[in-house]
């Protein structure tokens, strides 16, 4: 995007208002270039109100430099939602955002991702566990989003960058704030190794309506949402709900029937959340999609499978004797499901969902239906 196409776009954020006419506007004219010199005219023509037509001719200064200074690092961008690289996942979503402020690679966000969401004040035996499923999700290749709140959110992010993986954090503030003040130091550490989404303009503090819009987007970019600890009443629940409407996997882990920071997964599992106890889990519940979404993935990130370096059964496995008994019946030579099936023992839907989590870590290929070790 150019300079001149960028500040367009700043001020068509800086507007305000509803979305719905802002997204109109850009839809009809292509670029925010274009919808800006339509003039006052052509944007109530849109159906902007008066008080966004006031704000697209004489923006706020203040706001202005705020965002014209954020915009000026090469790791920042400002993506439209009709910009190809904007994430695809989000145009589904309530009410999808104008644009994205993005702090970090855009392309990560592409990426097959699982939501980690829970309570702010978890247990010491939930946060073990959102790190342990975190980390094995980085492991095996599938990006970890969540909100960068307190307890679940950040041990999620954390544990994945740990792992080595890829954490995607959609936050409630502008990007250049962090909420709370103490996860600025993680914020920018996921701005470098990972990717940090908003939609709020530079400078914004946190809001309380912030977060439910947060949390649909979190809910639209992940392919299942695991909820690992929380209340009766909280966000992730919330994120729970947003993404059993938008036809995504919703999962939960159970706990004690003492602990009041269980009632809201078990509450979920009642209404029809999958129960998972491991992230294995997950990814048989995920593989018929990710397989499906797999090479056009590969193709839009530029990383085809077959072209990923060679690579040891990663650390996460190595104890694991499925995992060890599987990498041992592969070998350069393409074999059939059905035959690393009778070499391993295993049940046909245990073998190909280790399959795929093998894949996404780029140690193994699949060539027509058939699957041998990275070359």
């Amino acid at each position: 995007m150019t300079k001149q196409a960028e500040e367009a776009l700043l001020r068509l954020v800086m507007a305000g208002g509803a979305l719905a006419q802002r997204r109109a506007l850009l839809q009809s004219q292509g670029d925010a270039g274009a919808a800006i010199s339509l003039g006052v005219a052509g944007w109530r023509a849109h159906g902007c109100t008066p008080e966004q037509c006031a704000a697209l001719e004489r923006p706020d200064t203040r706001a202005w430099a705020a965002g014209l200074r954020w915009l000026l690092d090469d790791n920042h961008h400002l993506l439209a939602f009709n910009d190809p690289a904007f994430p695809p996942s989000l145009l589904d979503v309530p009410n999808p955002p104008l644009a994205l402020f993005v702090a970090g690679d855009p392309s990560l966000a592409w990426r097959p991702s699982v939501a980690l969401v829970g309570s702010r004040s978890p247990t010491p035996g939930g946060g073990a566990l959102a790190r342990r499923f975190a980390g094995w999700f980085g492991v095996a290749g599938l990006a970890v989003t969540s909100g960068l709140a307190a307890g679940i959110d950040a041990a999620a992010h954390l544990a994945a960058l740990e792992a080595g993986g890829c954490t995607v954090a959609v936050i409630g503030t502008g990007p250049d704030r962090a909420y709370p003040d103490s996860h600025a130091r993680l914020q920018a550490r996921i701005a470098t190794e990972g990717v940090v989404l908003s939609e709020y303009l530079p400078g914004t503090p946190a809001r309380p309506g912030h977060f439910p819009a947060r949390n649909r987007l979190v809910a639209g970019l992940a392919l299942a949402t695991v909820v690992v600890e929380a209340a009766q009443r909280s966000g992730a629940l919330i994120t729970a709900r947003l993404a059993a409407e938008a036809g995504r996997e919703v999962c939960a882990l159970p706990g004690s029937v003492l602990n009041p920071r269980a009632s809201g997964c078990h509450r979920l599992i009642r209404e029809g959340a999958a129960l998972v106890e491991r992230p294995e889990e997950v990814l048989e519940l995920l593989a018929p999609a990710l397989r499906q979404q797999l090479p056009g993935l590969q193709s839009r990130l530029a990383t085809p499978t077959e072209q990923a370096p060679p690579a040891l059964l990663p650390a996460r496995w190595a104890d694991d004797p499925d995992y060890q008994c599987l990498w041992r019946a592969l070998d350069h030579n393409p074999s059939g499901m059905d035959s690393l099936i009778t070499r391993c023992g295993l049940t046909a839907s245990q073998v190909s969902s280790m399959l795929l989590a093998m894949e996404l870590a780029g140690i193994v290929v699949c060539v027509h239906g058939r699957y041998c070790r990275t070359p």
